[in-house]
């Protein structure tokens, strides 16, 4: 609804009530609900216009046509000149595409997460890198990201399947925030222990996880029960919301960014470690660059405003949208399971690496900088047996 003013700078709260009633086949009349819904809503106008309000929103349709009854109250002492309603539908072409190409992605994902799994079998998990680790986490994620039970949106009159789709979506990206964060301070530490390590991490995340959880979730909830209902009618509740986000996100960026420098200081002399971190940051950045365009482009300076968190949901404005943000991460991740998968004879060199006689020669830079557990335990033995030895034996063992 786009309403017209005469020229007039104004800023008026007014109470817009809301009476929706649905016609099917037959003609018969039904309400949506015995209740009138009644909202308190701020019409803003400028010289070149007034912003526009959304009067309700329609999850599915249910009937072949709809009789709105809208009432305004509050606003009898404008020269209001022309109201513009306008309806917006999804269409039926855009629905046929995402469902076509979110099944395409979860087939692809499913036989990328098979092959990686395939090639690891030879190794126990004491042998995988971090990379690997995080990947057999990040691959059974995306395939939860691409929702296998999307289709469910449209057959199903429920709110179930649309708060469990904004749950994959945000549980993955989440887990890609904790998984750059565990890498890039990984990469140069041997030991990490869970509360030191992976803890502080889970909980900075856990808290962006939780905030996006919670908006997308309450916002369908209660778009089910009150098709009047939008975020402006809990501004406040969104302002928190906005500045909780923002809060935390730039906590997450500056400590990212903290590791990356300080991965970058203590290993760039390390041409194996450089090589990986360069890899790591070039994809990353590739991936958050294109994101952060798009989204831009879509929303613009809007981003800043109240209204970014609510709008930045599962729902996309075309195909294009949808396709480069499916596609990037899919791929991003299709990239990295083809580069972390072992070569064909990594399995023959860990024989090799198991042989004292080569195990110098096939050490990795990581080992040779913090050493093994397994070197660990023989140092531990040797000194803890040192004085059971004469001489001859330890000028043997060194």
């Amino acid at each position: 609804m786009i309403f017209f003013f005469a020229g007039e700078n104004i800023e008026k709260n007014f109470i817009l009530s809301v009476e929706l009633q649905g016609q099917n086949e037959d003609s018969i009349v039904e309400p949506l609900s015995t209740d009138t819904f009644n909202h308190t809503r701020t019409l803003r106008c400028r010289h070149e216009g007034c912003e526009e309000l959304i009067i309700f929103h329609l999850g599915t349709i249910e009937y072949t046509s709809y009789i709105v009854n809208i009432r305004l109250f509050g606003l009898k002492e404008f020269n209001v000149q022309e109201i513009t309603f306008n309806w917006r539908s999804f269409n039926p072409s855009f629905t046929q595409v995402e469902i076509w190409f979110r099944f395409v992605f979860l087939v692809m994902t499913f036989i990328v997460t098979c092959m990686f799994a395939h090639s690891l079998r030879k190794f126990t998990m004491r042998d995988w890198s971090i990379e690997q680790k995080w990947m057999s986490v990040l691959l059974p994620l995306i395939l939860l990201y691409n929702d296998p039970i999307f289709a469910l949106t449209f057959l199903v009159n429920s709110v179930v399947p649309l708060m469990l789709d904004s749950v994959f979506q945000a549980s993955f990206l989440c887990t890609l925030l904790l998984f750059w964060l565990c890498v890039y301070h990984g990469i140069r530490q041997s030991k990490r222990k869970w509360s030191t390590f992976y803890l502080p991490k889970i909980i900075l995340v856990g808290l962006l996880w939780a905030s996006a959880i919670s908006l997308a979730c309450w916002q369908q909830y209660q778009e089910k029960h009150d098709p009047t209902y939008d975020y402006r009618v809990d501004s406040g509740n969104y302002l928190a919301m906005k500045i909780f986000f923002f809060f935390f996100g730039g906590v997450y960026l500056l400590y990212l960014l903290f590791l990356v420098i300080r991965a970058f200081t203590e290993l760039r002399t390390l041409p194996y470690m450089n090589l990986r971190l360069r890899f790591m940051t070039m994809l990353m950045l590739f991936v958050v660059a294109i994101s952060f365009s798009i989204v831009l482009l879509r929303f613009g300076i809007r981003v800043l405003q109240d209204n970014y968190i609510s709008q930045l949901s599962t729902y996309y404005k075309n195909s294009a949208e949808f396709l480069t943000f499916y596609g990037l991460l899919n791929f991003y991740l299709y990239t990295m399971a083809y580069v972390y998968s072992p070569s064909a004879n990594a399995h023959k060199d860990s024989y090799f690496k198991e042989n004292p006689n080569f195990a110098m020669l096939n050490d990795s830079e990581d080992e040779i900088i913090y050493g093994s557990d397994s070197d660990d335990n023989v140092h531990t033995s040797l000194t803890g047996s040192h004085r059971y030895h004469d001489d001859t034996d330890d000028e043997t063992f060194k």
